[in-house]
């Protein structure tokens, strides 16, 4: 696989004879049927299965694979080499493109319930790359029973893929996770064990294979009664043979103080629960200023910081699959952004006749348009090269694995780039 930028010019047909590939491969890998035409700055993911390079003075076979991050034996192969000194100055070399390179990766993805036939859809599309899906959400309530959500289609279309399911509780209420919901939950534990007794009724029903617990907005100096929480719900599953994993809003540092971030306590949650997922998305968020939804920067220093207090291996790293379109200029309490799926932005793109702009200090693509009263808008999205830089970041800090918001959002190119660096693993 390659990423390809496209520039002035170009066609489909120029794009696929460049790399030897057919137009339709690269059609069917960007899903770019619904796309009038290509736009200058545009991502391609091109299937391609090897590249071309010219040795240069003082190359070596090591010093190629390390530039192209392949193995030597693989250039060997590739090209009959039969001898390091076969190489030479202006040599042509097949230089084989790097496939599941990064290993074995562990993957999530929520899904909020919509039709049965949009939900089967869109499971049936994704379902060979998921270790775990996640329908958002059983919610509590105050006297500890839960408003259920109709899963039966996700569930069921999930066992045909072998994927995990994750029973996703909250602490959402009439349009916000509610403070005082999860205080009273808390803070009474006959009411908890009535909460764990009502989750395990849904998780045998239905066959669930895990919990996600996301409470959100908890008291700050609820801090220690959320941790006790979680320690009680671990002793109650565990033993069950379900794992209980939890939703932590994205921190850089040990923030106590704050509605959304200061009862999350990263150390307590790595040694209790199984596993997090860091919900690292929302910098650039719908009713903020424009900006990317998940900055590389700001992505990793949360990360980092999460690294160095739980275990890699139990973290997921959220990774959003959509983007916003905000009218300009910006006003604070001014309206709110759309969301977009990265394909609907490349589609406004080319409706307006703009080029994609690249942040690489963000990593992130943005364009800007005009509509048809002329007002200025602004569009920060994912693409492939975002993608990438994602989830070379997972495997640097080797973590358990990834985990996206929101399924339902077209993003082919995602599912592609994840498919050529990681072999995905599969627990059922």
């Amino acid at each position: 696989m390659t990423i390809y930028v496209v520039k002035a010019g170009d066609s489909l047909y120029s794009i696929s004879n460049t790399f030897g590939v057919s137009t339709q491969s690269i059609v069917e890998a960007n899903d770019l049927d619904e796309i009038p035409y290509l736009v200058v700055g545009q991502a391609l993911v091109i299937p391609t299965t090897e590249q071309a390079y010219i040795v240069m003075p003082g190359d070596s076979l090591w010093s190629i694979s390390r530039k192209f991050g392949v193995s030597v034996e693989s250039i060997v192969r590739l090209n009959n080499i039969t001898s390091p000194g076969q190489i030479y100055p202006g040599m042509g070399l097949r230089i084989p493109q790097q496939s599941k390179n990064y290993g074995t990766i562990e993957t999530n993805a929520y899904i909020e319930p919509s039709t049965a036939e949009n939900e089967k859809k869109i499971v049936d599309n994704v379902g060979k790359y998921l270790t775990y899906i996640s329908p958002f959400s059983y919610q509590v309530n105050y006297d500890a029973t839960l408003t259920g959500i109709n899963d039966t289609t996700i569930l069921n279309t999930a066992k045909k893929y072998n994927i995990a399911p994750l029973m996703v509780i909250t602490n959402f209420r009439e349009g916000n996770f509610d403070a005082e919901l999860a205080q009273t939950i808390l803070t009474n534990n006959d009411l908890q064990a009535k909460l764990f007794n009502n989750i395990l009724k849904v998780m045998e029903e239905k066959g669930y294979y895990g919990l996600n617990i996301d409470f959100e907005r908890i008291l700050p100096e609820s801090r220690q009664l959320y941790n006790d929480f979680l320690k009680n719900a671990v002793a109650f599953f565990r033993p069950k043979n379900y794992p209980v994993s939890t939703a932590l809003a994205p921190k850089p540092e040990d923030y106590q103080t704050g509605a959304w971030h200061g009862a999350h306590d990263y150390k307590a949650h790595g040694e209790i629960v199984d596993f997090v997922i860091l919900m690292t998305y929302e910098w650039g968020w719908s009713g903020g200023p424009p900006y990317a939804v998940a900055p590389i920067d700001l992505v990793e220093d949360v990360v980092r910081y999460a690294a160095s207090v739980i275990p890699p291996e139990k973290i997921m790293m959220g990774v959003p699959t959509y983007g916003y379109d905000w009218p300009l200029p910006y006003m604070p309490q001014g309206g709110w952004a759309k969301r977009v799926s990265p394909q609907e932005a490349i589609g406004i793109a080319a409706q307006y006749g703009s080029s994609i702009n690249y942040d690489y200090n963000v990593q992130s693509p943005w364009f800007n348009y005009w509509d048809e009263q002329g007002i200025k808008h602004v569009i920060w999205f994912e693409d492939a090269r975002s993608i990438e830089a994602k989830l070379k970041l997972a495997a640097r800090y080797k973590l358990k694995g990834v985990s996206y918001w929101v399924l339902g959002v077209p993003f082919p190119q995602n599912w592609e780039v994840l498919d050529n660096m990681f072999f995905i693993k599969k627990l059922l």
